[in-house]
């Protein structure tokens, strides 16, 4: 669907102080004079031809509204596949978190990729499906304006689940009246209506989304879900505020990954299920401000967000493994209420005849939470007599962590300057359920880069840093109280990058990077939760390449892939008989090949190939995932009069493939009481067509 693509004067206080005016996003963008000049050229252009002088690292940086507008995302977390080497699928139902891949690293549903939407974090820790679990669902793709990225633990505002990166979306401040309508293969309809209006000194927002969305499998997703904002926001890039107004509601069926062998045996098809009665149900809402004001040479800028998230999902991964009666479905629940903010400060100031540019905020957030793992059958929870195992967890937890971070950009010559930063950590959460306990831990992180600028069209870049993501305090406090050696609230890493920014000619840009990261714990899937627990320390090491090249004033090219090499530090068993290094789940190769058409006449559009490599499914390579590689297209044309076409095209060559590979063991009727241990799958959606027709008023 095409975007009403607005270029606001907020921009330019983005431009200004990244760290600051916007969200609690990247900090390393100057807030000097020069920077907002140079930035300014970022938009009027492209942002991947001006980052020299101004970015931290070569793998920061923007991605601005036309390529957010042209992107042909087929569900609303794939608008951040725009971020180069990052890639967004799905192993259940459309109504649950998205499984997300960047750098060689299966970041599961959020775990290493901290994602903020209009200045409020969207990772949940200690959550009853995955930890760092981040839903975008709740967004709509007509109000994101402006994605600003950030790869490995460099950057001092950044703080829990940024280890591999961050992602900072913002909502526009205005938008055009209009109304479109969707309708597609598969069962999708879908409904947006957007409009704002001058109410006395600003802008008040409004917008509604209707979906509908049945897909391809045997037992319809149908998936149904609204989405509504209220925006109010005034004032400018110096001075300026906005409140707004969230709330989604969303229930669907889930087709999870299946056993290859209830396929091959005829029991499903390829796009069944052996528990129809899979499914899920949110809620969420929040109420969020953001402000920033300038003062004398600096800006200060603060948010704050309540945020209520209710979540019901129904899974049953390992068929009759656990209970060969009734099956081993549960309900994972949860209901949250998270509270933070955050407040910063950043100016420009010279210091022993140095330019000097400082940045120093503080951030902090609260979670109370009630999670529960329930056994259940279609959807209902077994009394006790009939659940043999007697297994159930309802866990009262709160959380609370506390984040203090400064950095400094010095300028040393015309053609060096560093940028080192420090951020301390301190958490702690409580559980007086289930798994009673609690924990605790402060984590200094120092973080630092130098940048070297020999020529105008060139920068070299050395960084290093320690980041970390929280463990789920349930993991914690079961080793606790099994007399495991204790496991760490905050799991940290480090990582080290060194990277080059070439401006080849005006219209052609490319950046290489080669990255390594040290992981004190690895993420790894407990198929028999449904979910993940902290496991072996692990090293990533791999090269990422993006290049840009705008051939003509309608027409751009983009391509980014990334290759590594990950490895446990030491030898692992899965359980299943295989026995390796190899980290499960991690892909060799990330990549994508977009083109943009932006306004040849009244015609636009996008076109991907996105790319997602083999992956060892066990530790010893034996168990191989394939990958795909998948086009997808959309094109819009617009007309005089405020109506506009749009025709997108998913899965153009209709590849047979599977979005999510995975390796463990579950029991079919009939079965051995052990199980047999097979390759779960989920497949890509075959070819889709969704047509849509937009009136502007």
């Amino acid at each position: 669907m095409r975007r009403v693509v607005k270029k606001i004067a907020s921009l330019c206080a983005f431009a200004v102080c990244s760290a600051t005016a916007a969200s609690p996003g990247p900090s390393a963008v100057s807030p000097s004079t020069g920077a907002a000049s140079k930035l300014d050229e970022i938009v009027v252009t492209a942002e991947r031809m001006g980052l020299i002088g101004t970015a931290t690292t070569s793998s920061q940086g923007v991605v601005v509204d036309d390529e957010l507008a042209l992107m042909p995302a087929f569900r609303p977390g794939q608008l951040l596949e725009t971020v180069p080497g990052l890639v967004v699928t799905s192993h259940s139902g459309e109504g649950k978190a998205n499984q997300y891949l960047m750098r060689g690293i299966n970041l599961d549903h959020g775990t290493n990729l901290a994602v903020f939407v209009d200045g409020m974090p969207i990772n949940e820790p200690t959550h009853t499906h995955g930890q760092g679990y981040t839903d975008l669902n709740f967004m709509i793709p007509e109000l994101t304006t402006n994605i600003q990225f950030t790869k490995g633990p460099y950057f001092a505002g950044e703080g829990d689940f940024a280890l591999v990166g961050s992602v900072h979306l913002s909502y526009l401040d205005t938008i055009g009246d209009e109304a479109s309508a969707t309708i597609g293969t598969l069962g999708f309809r879908r409904y947006v209506a957007t409009g704002a209006s001058a109410v006395g000194a600003g802008a008040l927002l409004g917008a509604l989304e209707l979906q509908h969305y049945d897909g391809p499998w045997d037992n319809p997703d149908e998936q149904r879900k609204l989405n509504a904002v209220l925006r109010y926001s005034a004032g400018d890039q110096n001075r300026g505020y906005s409140v707004t107004g969230m709330f989604y509601d969303g229930v669907w069926n889930a087709t999870t990954d299946q056993p290859v062998r209830a396929m091959t045996e005829g029991l499903i098809s390829r796009f069944g299920s052996l528990d129809p009665s899979d499914g899920g149900r949110a809620r969420r809402a929040s109420l969020s401000t953001q402000y920033h004001n300038a003062v004398g040479d600096g800006q200060w800028a603060a948010n704050g967000y309540v945020i209520g998230n209710h979540l019901t999902l129904w899974n049953n991964f390992t068929h009759y493994l656990a209970d060969p009666v009734n099956g081993d479905q549960e309900a994972q629940q949860e209901d949250r209420t998270t509270i933070g903010g955050e407040v910063s400060y950043a100016r420009s100031a010279a210091l022993f005849g140095l330019n000097n540019e400082f940045t120093a905020g503080l951030q902090a957030r609260h979670d109370v939470t009630a999670v529960s793992r329930i056994p259940t059958k279609d959807r209902m929870e077994l009394p006790a007599a009939d659940n043999p195992l007697g297994f159930s967890e309802r866990d009262h937890a709160r959380l609370g962590t506390v984040g203090g971070f400064a950095q400094a950009t010095t300028h040393w010559a015309s053609w060096l300057r560093s940028v080192l930063g420090v951020r301390e950590d301190y958490a702690s959460g409580r559980d007086a359920g289930t798994n009673a306990g609690s924990a605790s831990r402060a984590l200094l992180q120092p973080k630092g880069s130098l940048i070297f600028t020999p020529a105008a069209t060139t920068e070299f870049y050395l960084s290093a840093g320690r980041g970390y993501h929280s463990i789920d305090l349930r993991g914690v406090t079961q080793a606790q109280s099994a007399g495991q050696s204790a496991l760490p609230l905050l799991s940290s890493a480090s990582g080290e990058e060194v990277g080059v920014r070439e401006q080849f000619r005006r219209n052609l840009v490319a950046t290489l990077s080669v990255f390594r990261m040290t992981f004190q714990s690895e993420t790894t899937y407990n198929p028999d939760a449904g979910m993940d627990f902290a496991g072996p320390g692990s090293r990533r090491e791999g090269v990422e390449l993006n290049v840009t090249y705008q051939a003509l004033r309608w027409l751009e090219f983009y391509v980014s892939v990334a290759g590594s090499r990950a490895r446990y530090a030491t030898v692992y068993d899965d359980g299943t008989g295989h026995v390796g290094n190899y980290v499960p789940g991690a892909p060799n190769v990330i990549g994508s090949l977009t083109t943009y058409v932006k306004d040849l006449g009244p015609w636009s559009g996008g076109l991907e190939y996105r790319y997602l490599g083999p992956e060892p499914l066990t530790p010893d390579h034996a168990i191989i995932g394939h990958g795909y590689g998948e086009w997808n297209g959309d094109a819009h044309y617009a007309f005089d009069s405020g109506w506009s076409l749009g025709l997108a095209l998913y899965n153009i060559l209709d590849q047979r493939a599977n979005a999510a590979d995975f390796w463990y063991g579950d029991r079919l009727s009939g079965e051995p009481a052990g199980g047999v241990n097979d390759v779960h799958i989920h497949p890509i959606e075959p070819r889709t067509v969704r047509f849509t027709i937009t009136k502007a008023f």
